[in-house]
């Protein structure tokens, strides 16, 4: 199957891809880099009979609709893919609603498979949290599902398919939702950017057991040799060439539209990692500032300077910069991968025609360090106070009969351990990963946590309130969270070929009846 096999091609590997979502249709909200212009269609895909993708649309109002359907996205000058999308676009829609609104969405499937929506980061009730076999059935193709809930938390968010996810999501199944304070402070600018990769082959994995002739697993059988087990993951992180091409809104390269500034503007940049692979951003020639962290602002957040922001699967980063030296400039990705080249996007000064700026993506910069940014000061945890729930979550890599599992304190979901909790509970989570190389972005549905320490030192910057953690190996924090959203939650990692093949758990409220029962006969559902 496509998800261990690629979970397995995953192991250990870091890469960076992206996509942006900007409508140049609304002022303020720039969605130029969403132009798809037609390019030569290669041979490949010239079989297909798809329409191409369109630009990505901001919507708001009562009522929001989305059609998850089929298109052909135009990445570059040379390369189209098959790819599902919201609306016709990659990334799909851009949903804008204001703090309180309610926010009803009607959504279309005219895919050739079933399909959900996950609102990835937002409290919604449980049961328009999105994922099959868990709180509701897929959207069969040909049906519609309408999604209500209350926009109460603002800040930057996006939404994707939680239904056989490693691959729908993987096709451009995602789009973005940003709900606007109440009381917000204006920008001059404000630009999402979503980042993703891509196969150039979409049909790579269908090679994969050529990619993999030369491992053997003969000696793994028995799960004892540790010394084959280690050899037989390192030959795995060598097919990550893929993973070719790296996007920035469903664009690569010379296509990504270039982001207008004025001098003296306040801008704000939208950071999403819709792909596998964390992403290290450089800002060029400016001093910024990181507001926000999956939606949640950062307490006193101090200026930096050409240090690399690491962006992982599932998180989001809010930075803004004042526009005062003029020119061009990029805002790049920094890594060796072949794709890397064509994560970067140039910010262009109105009137200006001076580039003078150069890539320098190998360059070896500082990353930000997230426990130690900002002002301190006592959030809602502390390490110390009394907890009615304590849970540790052992993150492991292993062989499995199949392939590559990956595991939460030695099992693999559904047979993980959840977590119970009750309605009111407060909860201690201590995550570490016991995998050699794999990392593991983990993220909780339905709340936010928490980060009270990294390897044993509590966080000394602005409080980090976050639902995605990037946890590399041999690496330990521990987070907190109120059970203040009854249900079943998913509690899995974002890299979601690892979520696939086994790492998942759930948070699940003892006081809680779902109204919803999954049909024991109907394999539809694949809520990984």
């Amino acid at each position: 199957m496509k998800e261990w096999l690629l979970g397995a091609i995953f192991a250990g590997v870091a890469a960076i891809g992206a996509a942006c979502s900007n409508p140049s249709s609304m002022q303020g909200h720039d969605m130029s880099g969403m132009n798809m212009e037609k390019e030569n269609t290669s041979a490949e895909t010239s079989k297909q009979q798809l329409p191409l993708a369109t630009n990505t649309e901001v919507l708001s109002g009562k009522e929001i609709h989305l059609t998850a359907k089929e298109a052909l996205l135009p990445i570059n000058g040379q390369i189209k893919l098959p790819v599902y999308t919201y609306n016709g676009s990659v990334p799909g829609a851009q949903i804008r609603v204001k703090q309180g609104d309610k926010v009803k969405i009607v959504v279309k499937n005219e895919l050739p498979e079933p399909t959900t929506i996950h609102w990835h980061g937002y409290p919604v009730p449980n049961n328009q949290d999105g994922v099959p076999g868990v709180t509701m059935d897929a959207i069969k193709p040909g049906e519609t599902f309408t999604y209500e809930f209350t926009a109460t938390v603002p800040g930057t968010y996006w939404y994707h398919s939680h239904q056989k996810s490693a691959e729908q999501v993987d096709k451009g199944l995602y789009g973005t939702l940003i709900v606007e304070p109440k009381n917000e402070e204006k920008v001059d600018r404000d630009y999402t950017l979503v980042l993703d990769e891509w196969m150039s082959d979409p049909d790579a994995e269908s090679h994969m057991d050529m990619n993999m002739s030369g491992m053997d697993h003969s000696n793994m059988n028995n799960g004892n040799s540790s010394d084959n087990q280690q050899m037989d993951m390192n030959s795995m992180g060598h097919n990550m060439n893929m993973y070719d091409i790296f996007t920035i809104n469903g664009k690569s390269g010379a296509a990504v539209q270039p982001l207008k500034v004025k001098k003296g503007e306040k801008v704000r940049l939208r950071l999403i990692n819709a792909g596998y692979m964390s992403h290290k951003l450089h800002l060029h020639g400016h001093e910024f500032k990181i507001v926000a962290t999956d939606g949640q602002p950062l307490k006193n957040p101090q200026p930096i300077k050409d240090e690399l922001l690491n962006i992982a699967p599932g998180e989001r980063y809010d930075i803004e910069f004042i526009a005062n030296n003029p020119g061009e400039w990029l805002l790049e990705c920094h890594g060796n991968m072949k794709g890397t080249d064509g994560m970067k996007v140039k910010i262009q000064y109105e009137g200006q025609a001076n580039n003078t700026d150069k890539a320098n993506a190998k360059e070896n910069l500082p990353v930000v360090d997230m426990t130690t940014y900002g002002k301190y000061e006592t959030g809602p945890f502390t390490l110390d106070q009394k907890y009615d729930v304590e849970y540790t979550m052992d993150l492991g890599t292993a062989m499995g009969k199949n392939g590559m599992i990956f595991t939460i304190n030695g099992k693999t979901y559904p047979d993980t351990a959840p977590i119970h909790v009750k309605t009111g509970d407060f909860v201690k989570v201590k995550i570490v990963n016991n995998s050699p190389m794999d990392v593991h972005p983990m993220h909780l549905h339905g709340h936010f946590f928490q980060v009270l320490s990294k390897n044993g030192k509590p966080v000394t910057g602005s409080p980090l309130i976050k639902d995605s953690l990037n946890v590399n190996p041999g690496e330990e924090y521990v987070v907190a969270f109120k059970a203040d959203n009854p249900g079943n939650w998913m509690f899995h990692c974002h890299d979601l070929h690892h979520a696939s093949a086994g790492m998942v758990t759930e948070v699940k409220y003892t006081d809680y009846k779902s109204d919803y029962t999954p049909d024991p006969n109907d394999t539809t559902n694949k809520g990984e």
